[in-house]
């Protein structure tokens, strides 16, 4: 089947985040869920190189949160079973609420006192149609009832630059210019539809690391060669624990909604190893650690990899005939009528995330897009625990009420 018989949609998402809420917690369960277990299966892929790592699995589940509501037949159950959601139960609820959730934690953290920089906290979905193409009433009052993405509609027909421009812009302006040309290569003239979905994080710590006591410290890189990196030093209660081979940090951004959490290997050598024992269960624990006075000295580290495409890491997760392998397998009729010679399909998924981390806190941002186009342990010393964050380390960003995962990745080299 030629690619001008098929009909493949672009569906696109930029994120970051941390989530929190009480009252919506336990209505975000599922999407709590599919985030985590989505979040370690995508790192599990993503772990093979050496470098550092930095996404977001509540962009990534979001986005295709959205593309699974118009999926139907073996493509729903295979989209679902990556997603590790029911494909018999309307999950919407739980993602509506989460997203709610995300966006009462500034007025909290505002509440709170303690610091006189806010969080700066928002999430934003777009569905991007080509005009005139013939969606189904029923999805887009679905996606914007659910997700809040209003339709945008462009020309991807006779324009496909001028709207790649477009929804490149949308995303740089939702994440403070800190997302740009996530879509970096041509889009066809056979796109159909972009779900985006965009999220901005500026959070400061409920303590800062004092400026002057930032120094060079040695940092063993990539497990072997030390080199001097900035490093900054703070005493304060922290959740702290060890397990077998290795230690976990939290560091509380004020209002405590949201928490950076450090994994970090015993051995100079371990992140490997480490990268084994990650679960959702492990990021369930991370948000109910002991408090203990913690010594930490932590580098500063700012992590911007070029946009990733994802097709092949959700191919391998199970994820096949929403990618219309083999040929005439992608039944998204839930979203646009299906014909023989006339469906949609995905044809790509591009991610790209942002993290700063420094003296006075963290700012992250992330963005998603698939596109588709026609085809036819506890401590309680007296004196403060030392923590050297001096070897290659796992992190995550994540709501310490419901446990989601925001931004996960590792830092192998933070010059």
């Amino acid at each position: 089947m030629s690619l001008l018989q098929m009909k493949k949609f672009a569906l696109g998402a930029a994120l970051l985040a941390l989530l929190s809420p009480s009252a919506h917690a336990a209505n975000s369960d599922a999407a709590t869920q599919s985030t985590n277990a989505l979040g370690i299966d995508l790192y599990a892929q993503l772990a093979s190189g050496s470098g550092n790592i930095c996404f977001s699995p509540y962009s990534i589940s979001s986005a295709l949160a959205m593309t699974l509501d118009g999926a139907a037949g073996e493509t729903r159950q295979e989209m679902a079973h990556v997603l590790h959601l029911d494909p018999k139960q309307d999950s919407d609820a739980s993602f509506r609420a989460l997203q709610k959730s995300l966006g009462e934690i500034p007025a909290r953290a505002k509440t709170s006192g303690g610091t006189s920089e806010p969080i700066v906290l928002s999430v934003a979905n777009r569905l991007f149609a080509q005009k005139g193409f013939d969606l189904r009433p029923a999805f887009l009052a679905q996606v914007k009832g659910n997700f809040g993405a209003a339709p945008e509609l462009l020309d991807f027909q006779d324009n496909a630059s001028d709207a790649r421009e477009k929804i490149n812009q949308w995303v740089a302006q939702q994440t403070n210019k800190r997302i740009r040309d996530l879509i970096s290569g041509p889009l066809s003239a056979e796109t159909r539809l972009i779900l985006a979905n965009a999220i901005y994080l500026k959070a400061a710590w409920v303590k800062d690391f004092p400026k002057d006591a930032t120094a060079p410290a040695p940092f063993h890189v990539r497990g072997t060669e030390s080199d001097d990196v900035p490093t900054m030093v703070k005493e304060e209660s922290l959740g702290y624990a060890t397990r077998d081979g290795f230690s976990v940090i939290a560091l509380p951004y004020v209002g405590s909604d949201l928490q950076l959490v450090i994994l970090l290997p015993d051995k100079v050598d371990g992140w490997r190893g480490l990268e084994k024992k990650l679960t959702p269960g492990l990021l369930a624990d991370c948000t109910k650690l002991p408090e203990a006075k913690v010594n930490i000295h932590l580098p500063k580290f700012k992590i911007e990899p070029p946009a990733i495409q994802l097709s092949e890491e959700l191919e391998n997760l199970g994820m096949k005939t929403a990618f219309d392998i083999p040929p005439g397998s992608a039944n998204f009729d839930r979203m646009a009528p299906r014909r023989p010679n006339d469906y949609l399909a995905i044809s790509d998924v591009f991610h790209k995330a942002y993290i700063s981390v420094d003296e006075n806190g963290t700012e992250a941002a992330a963005a998603t897009a698939v596109v588709m186009q026609r085809a036819t342990a506890v401590f309680h010393p007296s004196e403060p625990i030392e923590v050297k964050v001096d070897r290659p380390f796992l992190y995550a960003i994540q709501d310490v009420t419901s446990g989601t995962c925001l931004f996960l990745g590792r830092v192998i080299d933070p010059r």
